[in-house]
């Protein structure tokens, strides 16, 4: 047989487009061709699957014209995903595989001159965007570490292949037929860890326990109340006090007060690190903290490139995204930021492709309040002047400190109070009153206080008549935006969910103010 089509799947985004790798063999003069709007990393695979097969011992036809084309033309191709595929292609082609047997599988896998398969990006996301199919789901071979993270993904049929050789005996011609071969499949189900062919088994995987508790921090209390309110209603937060404070060591604890991740919202987070080669076992089901440095640029941190790869806030998804030292990002990338704070998504468009991310995340910025950081401090004197001080929060626009809904002072604690003072409340606890608080919210309008929109404010806030009075006539003398208002009912709303009541009252409307205030631009 000199023609044979293998089907393999390419990455745009979190989709993952089918492509169908058609090898021809032909008489001429000897030559390997690959075409399809491949990539470096892919063209170059044409001499990784030649030195694959000779040392695997099996034929490469070298007195042939190969041509590999990767359909569908226009479709840009990227990676070394499609090093297995060609190479099944050319044995399928000379007739040393069963082409009539590959039927209804898909290969991804880069091929070392061994023939040992090497894990590929973005298994994960290529397995959800399969489990997605309406049509009949078609069986994934993959080479390990990417085969374990696409079992992850319910009802998908996954195979393990540790070398070329492996894939290469199950279709071998004359081989068993399909029915048997799934009775031997299932003969050879199993943990597999010796196996170089193995069906994987979604595998129940232990939620590590958390290394930092909130209890771990002494004092600040406002801080931590602020935390509470966050978590239960998905709500950004803004920390603002000197150095050495303790605002780091809050935020990195925040993860753990939010809600169990269901599966879906770990299936999506993982995705999103798989598709960037970031994916860890360990922390699966857990939420995600991303920490970018402050010299990060705008395309790091909302992301892009050619071809569009996710950037800090999609790697955050469901998780949380911390942002220290916040005046100190470029301008650009802070500017980018608004949108997704909105929406939670990123497009990111390009001249040749564009691609749409998830961003879900929860903000938890820190930050000085000045050049110097102890303006307002009690410890030390604030040496910066007015102009300083302003120029540096100037680099905070209003539009984006709009989109922030808890802002909180967290001031140096004395250190007779730090050394004397008890631990505080673990974060478990926190987090049962969290949990509560966030199912009557989804109970009540199916989603989290901050998500709602528009009507939806109306129609699930249920504000009492003095509560409201009171928001009123406060937003009218603070100049508060509309945006600001609703910011500020939406925060109360989860305050009321956090004590079980069901209005909000103004007790609940004068806590969530006190969390609006302005960056204070003198002592």
């Amino acid at each position: 047989m000199s023609l044979a089509l293998v089907q393999s799947r390419a990455l745009l985004g979190l989709q993952a487009p089918s492509v169908t790798v058609e090898v021809h063999l032909a008489n001429g003069l000897p030559s390997f061709t690959l075409v399809g709007l491949a990539d470096v990393e892919v063209k170059e695979a044409r001499e990784r699957v030649r030195s694959a097969l000779q040392n695997a011992g099996l034929e490469f036809p070298a007195n042939k014209k190969i041509t590999v084309n990767l359909a569908p033309a226009d479709l840009p191709k990227d990676s070394g995903r499609f090093d297995l595929p060609i190479a099944i292609g050319i044995l399928a082609a000379s007739g040393q595989v069963d082409a009539v047997r590959l039927a209804g599988y898909e290969f991804a896998g880069e091929l070392s001159l061994s023939g040992e398969l090497r894990a590929v990006r973005g298994a994960l996301a290529t397995s959800l965007a399969l489990g997605a199919l309406d049509e009949a789901r078609p069986r994934m071979v993959l080479p390990p570490g990417s085969a374990e993270e696409a079992a992850l993904v319910p009802g998908t049929e996954i195979y393990r292949a540790r070398h070329l050789l492996d894939v290469v005996r199950q279709f071998l011609p004359g081989g068993p037929a399909a029915s048997a071969d799934a009775d031997a499949d299932a003969a050879r189900d199993g943990d597999g860890a010796g196996d170089g062919w193995t069906r994987m088994r979604p595998a129940a995987r232990p939620v590590r326990a958390p290394s930092t508790d909130l209890a771990d921090v002494k004092g600040q209390a406002m801080a931590k109340r602020a935390l509470e309110i966050a978590a239960a209603g998905g709500h950004g937060l803004l920390l603002v006090g000197p150095p050495g404070s303790g605002k780091s060591m809050l935020a990195h604890r925040f993860a753990d007060l939010l809600p169990a991740m269901t599966v879906q919202e770990a299936l999506e987070s993982a995705a999103i690190a798989s598709l960037a080669g970031r994916f860890e076992p360990d922390r699966w089901m857990r939420r995600i903290t991303a920490h970018p440095h402050h010299t990060c640029s705008a395309i790091a941190l909302v992301g892009g490139g050619s071809p569009p790869r996710p950037g800090e806030i999609s790697l955050a998804h469901e998780g949380v995204l911390f942002l220290d030292e916040f005046p100190e990002f470029a301008r650009s990338a802070l500017e980018a930021l608004r949108e997704p704070l909105e929406t939670g998504r990123i497009t990111i468009a390009r001249a040749a492709q564009r691609a749409e991310f998830p961003a879900r995340f929860q903000l938890i910025a820190a930050m000085n309040p000045c050049p110097c950081g102890f303006l307002g401090s009690a410890q030390r004197a604030c040496r910066c002047t007015p102009d300083q001080v302003a120029r540096y929060q100037g680099k905070l626009s209003g539009p984006l400190l709009d989109r922030i809904d808890l802002y909180v002072e967290v001031p140096a604690m004395p250190a007779e109070e730090l050394l004397g003072a008890p631990a505080g409340e673990p974060s478990a606890a926190v987090r049962e009153r969290v949990q509560a608080a966030r199912a009557r919210a989804v109970h009540r309008q199916g989603k989290p206080n901050q998500a709602l929109q528009g009507r939806e404010i109306d129609a699930h806030l249920a504000l009492e008549d003095a509560a409201g009075r009171f928001l009123q006539a406060a937003a009218q003398r603070l100049g508060w935006s509309a945006r600001s208002t609703h910011r500020a009912l939406k925060v109360a709303r989860t305050i009321a969910d956090l004590a079980g009541a069901e209005g909000i009252g103004v007790a609940h409307v004068g806590e969530a103010m006190q969390y609006r205030r302005v960056l204070r631009m003198n002592g």
